[in-house]
């Protein structure tokens, strides 16, 4: 469905080096530049950072996430200690399962160095 997702941040390097870490853990390599962008890509997708285009100044969605898809709950608390330590901040419950409507999911959150809310999801075996 998607074929892409680009969020827009403030300091193209500061926050390079916050998803070179962060998508580091999960295998994807180092983000490529074009122009005022960089692209990380994997076999199951692209993602993006840029500054924006218009000028204005890069913000946050409010009530808005970006999940990425984990292997392991291991994974998932790599993932997010790799972003803490490079610039992020952790938002909402510590790492750890929760139940849900579609059963029990291990969930890790915290925000880019602009404030994108960023989650690691890993769904257990049923």
């Amino acid at each position: 469905m998607f074929s892409h997702v680009m969020v827009g941040v403030s300091d193209l390097e500061v926050s390079r080096k916050f998803y070179d870490a962060l998508l580091g853990t999960i295998g994807v390599g180092p983000g490529f530049a074009n122009k005022n962008r960089y692209f990380y890509r994997s076999a199951t997708g692209n993602f993006a950072i840029t500054t924006p285009i218009n000028g204005q100044p890069a913000t946050y969605a409010n009530g808005g996430t970006i999940g990425f898809a984990m292997s392991s709950p291991e994974q998932a608390d790599a993932f997010h200690a790799a972003g803490v330590a490079n610039g992020g901040t952790t938002c909402e419950d510590p790492p750890g399962y929760r139940e849900s409507p579609g059963g029990k999911l291990y969930l890790a959150y915290l925000r880019d160095p602009d404030g994108n809310k960023i989650c690691a999801l890993h769904r257990p075996a049923k």
